[in-house]
């Protein structure tokens, strides 16, 4: 219900203040994204995702009072928690965000939610943070993501490499939330399907010889050698050991390690690996390398997430009347789910136009929004192979 303020009180208020309802003539939204360590080749068109779902509400003028929606960059290094932390508490404290797209990986968001959001009451919504570990975080109802829990990965993971008759492998991951997480998942579910896991073993970040981690993995033995790693940190550096050594010809990548970078990187010395990323075949998706064309490449992974990151965020406001995040949090799932009218990119005034009107609305967005449980997405990944040098989608799952 809208909040009245005194007429008194609103001679007092500047035009960039909060009006009735929690509006301002500005919303500001923060975009926290390890524009600097093991992503960083991701985390541009990451941005550039939020910012055009940002772009599109400004241009639409029907968020709250013809709000102007400002994107507030800020650095999560993806791996520096207490980094990470203290960019979020300058947007929070210092920019004045109104919720935050993000973060990326699940170690900084893990502490920005903890340290931040909770204290400040900010919502957060990421769209790669993909630990199960943030499944059961107390967050007092305002984190959301819009990437599946790695353990629906872990399932993926196993199917591709079963269905390509792989029973054996070895598997080396990041030594974080992350890694562990996945590398976990992973391992509980190929193992209950049959496979085999010869060896589980992490590797640190940063280090500019991985040839004792690959002795070990090579020494254990395996089909295919499954990097849960960072593309622009050391899970290449595994991959270009193994290569160098010849221990292993052939990988699996799950999500951290897909990117143009990947290819880049090695070309056709890794023809006959597999991998999985977040993705949908969604008339959405379509909708989105349209909307997008040459700007920056749209098929990049957690790009179309965090589109919907951000615009779910600013259609919870509208829904709530509010940029209050105690106000819009209790309405992102609503606008999120079904029933309602379909919307999908490039129609996000449409989407605002239809909640001022009182219409409810199901956001499908790039990447066929679903959310569930405690708020994270029910999932839906791209299956890619390597062949000639270059990434080849192969379906979706």
């Amino acid at each position: 219900m809208k909040k009245l303020l005194m007429a008194t009180a609103l001679t007092a208020v500047t035009a960039t203040t909060a009006f009735a309802g929690g509006h301002g003539k500005e919303v500001k939204l923060g975009i926290i994204l390890g524009f600097t360590g093991p992503l960083e080749s991701l985390a541009q068109q990451m941005a550039g995702g939020a910012e055009a779902a940002i772009e599109e509400v400004t241009a639409s003028g029907m968020l709250l009072d013809a709000a102007k929606v400002t994107g507030v960059r800020a650095d999560s290094t993806c791996i520096d928690a207490a980094a990470a932390t203290a960019a979020a508490e300058r947007l929070v404290t210092s920019d004045k965000v109104d919720g935050i797209m993000g973060a990326d990986c699940s170690g900084v968001t893990g502490a920005i939610l903890s340290n931040v959001a909770l204290a400040n009451g900010t919502v957060m919504i990421s769209p790669s943070a993909t630990s199960p570990g943030l499944s059961t975080a107390e967050d007092n109802g305002l984190f959301f993501r819009t990437a599946p829990s790695d353990a629906r990965q872990g399932v993926v993971m196993t199917d591709v490499l079963l269905e390509e008759g792989i029973n054996e492998v070895a598997l080396t991951y990041t030594n974080n939330d992350y890694g562990k997480g996945l590398a976990d998942a992973f391992q509980t579910a190929f193992e209950a399907a049959g496979g085999t896991v010869t060896i589980s073993a992490a590797h640190e970040d940063g280090k500019a010889d991985y040839s004792a981690e690959v002795g070990a993995l090579a020494s254990a033995g395996g089909d295919r050698l499954v990097v849960a790693g960072y593309v622009d940190q050391g899970g290449s550096g595994i991959v270009r050991a193994a290569l160098d050594s010849g221990a292993f010809d052939t990988f699996h990548f799950p999500d951290g390690m897909i990117s143009d970078a990947l290819v880049e990187n090695f070309g056709s010395e890794i023809d006959g690996s597999t991998g999985q990323n977040p993705g949908t075949d969604s008339p959405g998706a379509m909708k989105y390398a349209e909307l997008i064309g040459d700007k920056f490449n749209p098929t990049s992974p957690f790009s179309a997430e965090s589109y919907d990151a951000a615009a779910l965020i600013m259609l919870a406001m509208q829904a709530a009347d509010s940029k209050d995040p105690s106000d819009y949090k209790n309405h992102v799932m609503n606008v999120a789910n079904a029933p309602g009218i379909e919307i999908f990119p490039g129609e996000l005034g449409k989407a605002l136009e239809l909640i001022k009107a009182g219409e409810e609305i199901d956001y499908v967005g790039a990447s066929a929004v679903e959310l569930i449980g405690p708020g994270e997405s029910a999932g839906n990944y791209r299956q890619v192979t390597f062949e000639g040098g270059e990434l080849k989608v192969v379906q979706y799952r």
